[in-house]
Formats: C-alpha cells, sequence, structure tokens
C-alpha cells in the first residue's frame, strides 16, 4: 500500500453530520477517490484526559456529546468495529508514550459526525486517541511526529478539531459574515502550514488578538499540530474545504500528502 495522507478535518456544529452543503459535499468526495484505509485513527478534540488513552473495543460505542439537537441528529447510526488489533500494535510500538487501553470511551461525534460523510457504509476499523490534557503544545506535536509511521502501515490518521472555534461569538445563522478576527487568524495558519512553518503552528498565540479570540480553549486547535507534525518535505497540501460558519468557526479542511 502506498503511504496515506493525514488529514485534518473540520467538524463544527454536531449539525454537519445530516446537513447537505458545500462543507459536507468536500467530504463525500473526499472518500470517492481516496485509498481505502486498512483502519483509521481520529485525534478527535471531544476527548481529554490526562494522560494519552486509545480506545480498545470490538464495537466501540457511539458517543453523542451534544444536547438539544434535532431527533434526527440522534438517529444517526455509525457503528463500525474497533480494530483492536491495529491498537495493539501502536501501543507496542509507542510504549515510551505509555498510551493506555481503554473501553470507557467509543467514538464521539468528532469522529462519526465526519466520518459519516467520508465511508458512510462503516465498514472500516475506526479507534480514537485521546488528547493529553498534561501536555503542551510541544508535547502534541512530537506524538504526532510519532505517530506518522502509521501512514505508511494502511492506517488514516484523522484530526478533528477547527482551526477557529469560539462558541460565545458564535451567530447562530450558520452562513452569517466571518469575523474579521477569524479570517485573519484562519488565513495566518493556512499560510504556515502550506510553507511547513510549522514553528509558527505551535507558537500560534504570537498571532495577538485573532489567535486569543480564535482558541479561546486550545482542545479544537491541537489535532492540527499532530496533522502537521507527519508533513514530510515531499508532501503536497491540500484545502480539501475552506469556509467559516456561525461566524467564528473555521471550516477550513486540509489533506497532508
Amino acid at each position: 500500500m502506498n503511504r496515506l495522507p493525514a488529514l485534518f478535518i473540520a467538524h463544527g456544529s454536531p449539525m454537519n453530520a445530516i446537513l447537505k452543503n458545500s462543507y459536507t459535499e468536500s467530504l463525500e468526495e473526499l472518500g470517492k477517490y481516496r485509498e481505502r484505509p486498512e483502519a483509521i485513527i481520529v485525534i478527535s478534540a471531544h476527548w481529554e484526559t490526562k494522560g494519552t488513552f486509545i480506545t480498545y473495543d470490538d464495537k466501540p460505542k457511539q458517543i453523542y456529546d451534544f444536547y438539544g439537537f434535532p431527533e434526527e441528529l440522534y438517529n444517526i447510526k455509525y457503528n463500525p468495529k474497533g480494530g483492536k488489533a491495529y491498537v495493539d500494535m501502536i501501543v507496542e510500538e509507542l510504549k515510551d508514550e505509555d498510551i493506555k487501553r481503554t473501553n470507557e470511551w467509543g467514538l464521539d461525534h468528532g469522529a462519526w459526525g465526519v466520518l459519516t460523510h467520508i465511508y458512510p457504509n462503516a465498514d472500516i476499523p475506526v479507534f480514537q486517541l485521546s488528547l493529553n490534557l498534561l501536555g503542551d503544545e510541544t508535547y502534541h506535536y512530537n506524538l504526532g511526529k510519532k505517530l506518522y509511521k502509521l501512514r505508511e502501515k494502511g492506517i488514516l490518521i484523522i484530526g478533528s478539531g477547527n482551526i477557529v472555534h469560539n462558541l460565545r461569538m458564535i451567530n447562530y445563522d450558520m452562513y452569517s459574515k466571518p469575523f474579521d478576527w477569524a479570517i485573519e487568524f484562519d488565513e495566518y495558519v493556512a499560510k504556515a502550514i502550506k510553507n511547513k512553518d510549522h514553528k509558527e503552528l505551535i507558537e500560534y498565540n504570537q498571532m495577538g488578538m485573532a489567535a486569543k479570540l480564535s482558541v479561546p480553549t486550545k482542545e479544537h486547535y491541537l489535532p492540527l499540530l499532530y496533522i502537521a507534525a507527519m508533513q514530510q518535505e515531499n508532501d503536497e497540501v491540500k484545502f480539501i474545504h475552506e469556509s467559516i460558519q456561525n461566524g467564528s468557526m473555521s471550516m477550513r479542511t486540509i489533506q497532508i500528502g
């Protein structure tokens, strides 16, 4: 198998799982024209832990980690296998990282909300890696570097979050005009990753107020660092989708390789 690309996928509102728009259509196209992976590992903004954990289950449970949405959203079922053999391999290869297996988590909407568009048949094993609350930006970037070798083993690596994610500032009209600071920071990150300037991505706070407003909490930004860390010298960068929803939520989706 050829080396697989790595993906940073914006997930935004859970509603995107049931909507038809240019963003969801870009995910559907992504699934049609790419080499089918052996398994998928997702680093989702919605699973934070003290220490690093990986899901370990024959059939990971689907987690509806949101409230007050239409019933149609809760009726979506996405139930792939859990890929325990792949998990065992990863834990063994990265034993210095002390990654712990757990069946206490499953697939949150950062995983199934995007995969339901890319691989709707749920016929590829999926497991999640948690975000270690005890690690800083450099820790997450360096762990991403260690995960790079999975690209050569047929495992698709997805970081699921948002470059800009400010819930306090959202406009409930999904297609409202973006804030200027949201555009500024989104474009700053796009330029940095296009130029392979990873130091800029790790030290994003140097962008000042635009960074503070775009990344008020870092859990939705950190998955990007995992994917950036896998970028090799000859890897092409593609922006699969570019938009900002709700004024303060970047939906920029990035393919590395």
